[in-house]
């Protein structure tokens, strides 16, 4: 058995160089095994990536065929009911919100909220069919949809504007959910009442506002403590 001269390590029989610093290998006494197979790759392989392509297709072929068979069965099972829209609607949803972007790398924010806001859309939408509510869709479920997509759109264009601390997406976060709850409660207040009555919303955005406060100061002290340490150092 021989070892490297150089780190000491334990050589095979095959190797003709230290497969750990890469010293060759002399030893009169036990020439190198060229007969031998090496104990490991003498190349380098790469295991060959997915294609985008084919993970694509083989989610659409998965949730295509739910769909239908679901929808043929539903011509069988409870036949009165139009059960089968909403696996249907599911599947168009998760197709939606996976395949575009696994397809399109480079798609942007605003398109890609804007598809899975269409999805969520269609989705509810197949539900109201089977609900006979269109009305309820119309003028409460759709609107809150597109309003919670504002809001996230408008979160994510804060968010994605550069690095931000942990501390300040924790504020963005807080704030947008207090006021995607206003709009909710309004919404809600339309329909049920006919005109918006300031209540349990009003309490959750002072809830938000209290928590958004301190982490702002904390922020804030944070970043002059870091201008003065710059100064110093200058």
């Amino acid at each position: 058995m021989s070892y490297c001269v150089n780190c000491g390590v334990e050589l095979d029989a095959t190797a003709s160089f230290c497969p750990l610093c890469h010293t060759p290998v002399v030893n009169p006494k036990q020439p190198v095994d060229t007969v031998s197979p090496p104990p490991f790759p003498t190349r380098r392989g790469e295991v060959p990536p997915v294609s985008k392509w084919e993970l694509a297709l083989l989610l659409s072929a998965m949730l295509a065929s739910v769909a239908v068979c679901c929808g043929i069965l539903n011509l069988f099972f409870v036949p009165e009911r139009t059960w089968s829209l909403y696996i249907i609607g599911a599947a168009l949803m998760l197709w939606l919100w996976f395949v575009p972007p696994l397809l399109l790398r480079g798609m942007p924010m605003l398109v890609r909220l804007l598809v899975d806001v269409l999805a969520v859309a269609v989705y509810v939408l197949l539900i109201a069919v089977d609900l006979d509510g269109m009305d309820w869709y119309l003028s409460l479920a759709l609107p809150i949809i597109l309003w919670g997509g504002a809001c996230v759109f408008f979160l994510g264009a804060l968010m994605g504007g550069g690095k931000r601390s942990i501390l300040s997406s924790i504020t963005l976060v807080i704030g947008t959910i207090g006021v995607f709850l206003i709009g909710l409660e309004i919404f809600i207040d339309r329909v049920v009442l006919g005109r918006w009555e300031p209540g349990w919303s009003l309490v959750v955005l002072t809830v938000c506002v209290a928590l958004v406060i301190p982490l702002v100061v904390v922020r804030r002290v944070s970043s002059l403590r870091e201008e003065v340490r710059r100064r110093f150092h200058m």
